[in-house]
């Protein structure tokens, strides 16, 4: 069981404070959804975490079990067993998924596998998932659509067998049918043991998912906590009436 714990993060970007004392826990196998309208710190709070050079955690620290990794750099943070999935992937021409993969796991297991083990090893994570491994093959998100470059991600995450993952509104921009795969894809991975947390604006994210917690974020604020039956308050009510 692994703990993730973002203590009382708050993050500037631009000259200012754009998330503000957010504290979350995550924990192994479970998914705590983040949930809150356009402009309210979502993407803010992950690409800061992660050190993304646009956002910077101005108070606050990252505990991951136990240890303090707030100053690691994000390649540490990944080797630590950190994911994140952007909204808005980059595509990377010329470079197939299996290459850019074999490298990363290399770099972060400290392994010498050759290109062949690696591609069997990762086929088989595929389709043991439920993923199409014909990812494998195709260059990093270039010529994919929008679902496509989402289950590409999942394909990842799974290969790098990350603790936690933060995905950045993986169902925006993506049709019923991919969205539906996605959301399998999640489940199985959080039955893997890999504690997610989802931020989304969709409150039909339940359709797909039974979250374990669920966090609203406004002007940068935690505003409320609590299970799925917030979610549910907002498909009802929307975030105006969440306070």
């Amino acid at each position: 069981m692994s703990i993730l714990e973002l203590r009382g993060i708050s993050v500037q970007g631009g000259g200012k404070i754009l998330v503000e004392k957010v504290s979350l826990s995550l924990e192994s196998g479970k998914v705590h959804v983040l949930m809150g309208p356009n402009g309210s710190g979502k993407s803010s709070l992950l690409n800061a975490v992660m050190g993304h050079p646009k956002y910077q955690i101005a108070h606050g620290t990252i505990i991951l079990d136990g240890e303090d990794i707030t100053a690691f750099s994000t390649e540490k943070k990944a080797k630590a067993g950190l994911f994140l999935s952007l909204q808005h992937l980059p595509e990377i021409a010329g470079v197939t998924l299996t290459n850019f993969l074999h490298r990363a796991y290399k770099e972060l297991k400290g392994s010498n596998i050759t290109p062949l083990e690696f591609y069997k090893l990762a086929e088989a994570k595929a389709k043991n998932a439920g993923i199409d491994a014909s990812f494998l093959k195709k260059h990093v998100n270039s010529g994919l659509s929008g679902g496509e470059k989402k289950q590409s991600e999942l394909l990842q995450l799974l290969v790098l067998e990350a603790k936690f993952a933060f995905l950045d509104e993986i169902d925006s921009g993506v049709d019923i049918d991919a969205m539906k795969k996605l959301y399998v894809g999640i489940n199985t991975l959080k039955d893997l043991g890999v504690g997610f947390l989802l931020v989304s604006h969709h409150p039909n994210v339940l359709e797909y998912i039974t979250p374990d917690t669920v966090s609203v974020i406004s002007g940068g604020h935690i505003v409320a906590s609590g299970g799925k039956e917030l979610a549910q308050k907002i498909v009802k009510d929307g975030f105006e009436n969440i306070a």
